[in-house]
């Protein structure tokens, strides 16, 4: 497994997981400094227990669309650089502002991933764009944020099937998202997140 620096795969109660350090968040376990990332909470950490080739090394600036309560958003702010958190629903929000608190590069946004145009004048231009935002949609979100991604940056996309039709078959659904993503990406790799996350499919991309 190919791991950026900062993610390693260390031991807790006699069992190898992925972890990053930083402070504990979500009651995760910790041991030495190090927390526990579960790939079954996060889709991104799916992605890197699936070894996905994300092309994420540790440093990068990165853009998190659909933050939520602060879960994976966090694991990667203990690796990355400035890292902006877009979240829009209050509840989560607040406790993203927790996780945020001894993160200093960690910079929570109370926005709409569907209006990028109100937090275009606080996100600077970044590396990889990070979405895991559960709506209808979906493509058109990423899209809409590809002004942000840099011409070599990539986009690491979570696509929730049942976010976007609950009755269609997934692979009908995630061919459809794609097909709309192409419009302004390259895909470079598509893979089920099965077991960890059902009819999800992680997408690795680089902005046309």
């Amino acid at each position: 497994m190919s791991l950026p620096d900062g993610v390693e795969q260390r031991a807790f109660d006699g069992e190898e997981a992925l972890a990053t350090r930083g402070e504990p968040v979500y009651g995760e376990p910790t041991a030495d400094g190090w927390r526990r990332w579960a790939p079954r909470r996060s889709k991104l950490g799916a992605m890197l227990e699936t070894d996905m080739d994300t092309g994420l090394v540790g440093d990068e600036t990165v853009l998190y669309l659909g933050a939520a309560a602060g879960t994976t958003v966090s694991h990667v702010a203990d690796f990355v650089g400035p890292t902006y958190a877009v979240e829009f629903a209050a509840r989560p929000a607040r406790d993203l502002l927790d996780a945020a608190e001894p993160r200093p590069k960690l910079f929570p946004l109370l926005k709409d991933a569907r209006k990028p145009e109100t937090y275009a004048h606080v996100v600077e231009p970044v590396d990889v764009v990070i979405q895991d935002v559960a709506t209808r949609g979906q493509a058109k979100v990423a899209l809409a944020n590809r002004e942000f991604l840099a011409d070599d940056g990539r986009l690491l996309f979570a696509v929730k099937a049942r976010s976007e039709d609950v009755a269609r078959p997934p692979e009908e659904v995630f061919d459809e998202v794609l097909e709309t993503l192409r419009e302004g990406y390259d895909i470079i790799e598509r893979q089920s997140l099965e077991p960890f996350h059902d009819d999800h499919l992680g997408v690795v991309a680089t902005p046309r």
